[in-house]
């Protein structure tokens, strides 16, 4: 009965491992970017919703408004207090003071519309502007969150490039203390190199947990960036490889920049939106004409109701308000002359980053070259340095620098490979194309 429960147990085991995900770099960008994904991307969404409404108000002030009431009342009049004494040379007679109680019914509809306010069409213009900046911030919020998607993941696999790394490292520790083993037991090798053999593999094998760690909070971070539950186990079906770009000068990287960087986009946008604001402060001074209407019914009771309407044009001048639109004026040039200073920042700052990017993209391709060279000629060296020894013509000293030097050779072509999709991704971000970044297959 035993074993009988022992396989269900280990079934019901099997049933609750988690089912691991595959994941790459694509899908991860495009999970960040779901309605449900990544904060910072909602929220850019949010922002235009924003905008938008904000739109939809300046543009009410250039449409109808259209009211509808009802309104009953008792009352009374005190008569005299609005100047109405009337006397009548009738003796016994005095005309009454106060009036009422007595009641009123308004059944009404009413009606206004601007027909000149070129103010408020300004505004209407400034809000436009300003939700066409809103959605360039979000496209700009977008890049963002895929440049930190794309780091992150590069991050995840550098940590399991390392973890191989420290995979292999740890097969040549455990051959080299085998190979050792074997040689002292044939006689042509001493204690000491025993010693020495093992405190590697010791050294190894602290460093794979070091290095397994690091896999796993590379994983979690990249989750948290994604938005998926940190829970989540993954497998990341890209790998770390070197894929060179197509070549491109730095002019065409610097007007590819300026045409396509939705956070110069979204600047501009600003700038176009403070002008417009500056505008519309200084119209506020040119007379507006408004319509407006109303038409109901008015009566003592709902039996003795009777039409009542009125309608005609309001031309409205400004001449003295204290100042206000003065200061108005004022801040709204104050704000047009900071959007434009950061224009030109912006467009300066596009220029520097894609250049920056540029030069790192070919100094990391040298790296890649140089890395992978580096590498080739350490495990030769490591080779060689074992076939010398296992012939006895050296010690395990030269085996074991030959083994420190293929270690070295082998995390510097993780960082050069490291360097150069982290230089591709900064050089999409930099050119406004950072979806467009796929690292190395």
């Amino acid at each position: 009965m035993r074993p009988v429960l022992l396989v269900f147990v280990a079934a019901g085991l099997a049933v609750a491992q988690p089912a691991v995900m595959r994941l790459g770099l694509k899908e991860a960008v495009d999970l960040a970017l779901a309605p449900d994904g990544n904060a910072r991307a909602r929220i850019a969404a949010e922002m235009v919703r924003q905008a938008q409404a904000r739109s939809a108000q300046a543009r009410a002030a250039l449409l109808p408004n259209v009211d509808a009431s009802m309104v009953t009342q008792n009352q009374t009049r005190n008569l005299a207090a609005f100047g109405i004494q009337i006397q009548l040379p009738i003796p016994g007679f005095h005309f009454p003071e106060l009036v009422g109680p007595f009641s009123t019914l308004d059944l009404r509809a009413s009606a206004t519309q601007s027909v000149f306010d070129i103010s408020a069409i300004r505004r209407y213009q400034a809000s436009r502007a300003g939700l066409t900046a809103a959605r360039a911030e979000s496209d700009a919020a977008r890049n963002q969150v895929t440049d930190a998607v794309a780091r992150a993941y590069l991050a995840a696999l550098r940590a399991r490039a390392a973890l191989e790394s420290v995979k292999a490292n740890l097969t040549v520790a455990e051959s080299l203390l085998k190979l050792v083993r074997s040689q002292k037991a044939a006689g042509t090798g001493t204690g000491i190199e025993v010693t020495r053999a093992e405190v590697q593999l010791a050294n190894e094998r602290q460093r794979l947990l070091v290095t397994e760690n690091e896999v796993a909070r590379a994983d979690l971070q990249l989750l948290r960036l994604i938005g998926l539950n940190l829970g989540t186990k993954i497998a990341l079906t890209d790998t770390l490889g070197y894929a060179p770009m197509d070549p491109i000068t730095i002019d065409a990287a610097r007007e590819l920049a300026r045409r396509s960087r939705p956070e110069l986009k979204a600047q501009q946008g600003r700038e176009e939106s403070a002008r417009l604001s500056y505008s519309a402060a200084r119209l506020e001074r040119v007379p507006t004409l408004a319509a407006f209407g109303d038409y109901g019914t008015i009566g003592g009771g709902i039996d003795r109701l009777l039409p009542t309407r009125s309608y005609g044009l309001a031309l409205r001048v400004p001449l003295y308000d204290g100042g206000r639109r003065d200061a108005r004026r004022a801040e709204a040039a104050s704000t047009l002359r900071q959007e434009q200073i950061r224009t030109k920042d912006m467009e300066a700052q596009v220029e520097l980053e894609a250049r920056l990017a540029l030069e790192a993209i070919e100094s990391a391709g040298g790296q890649v070259q140089t890395a992978a060279e580096g590498l080739k000629l350490a495990e030769n060296e490591l080779a060689q340095a074992r076939r010398r020894y296992e012939a006895g013509v050296t010690t395990s000293l030269e085996t074991t620098d030959a083994q420190a030097r293929l270690e070295r050779a082998r995390e510097n072509r993780i960082a050069a490979l490291v360097s150069y999709n982290a230089a591709q991704i900064d050089l999409n971000t930099a050119l406004g194309r950072a979806q467009e970044f796929q690292g190395g297959r």
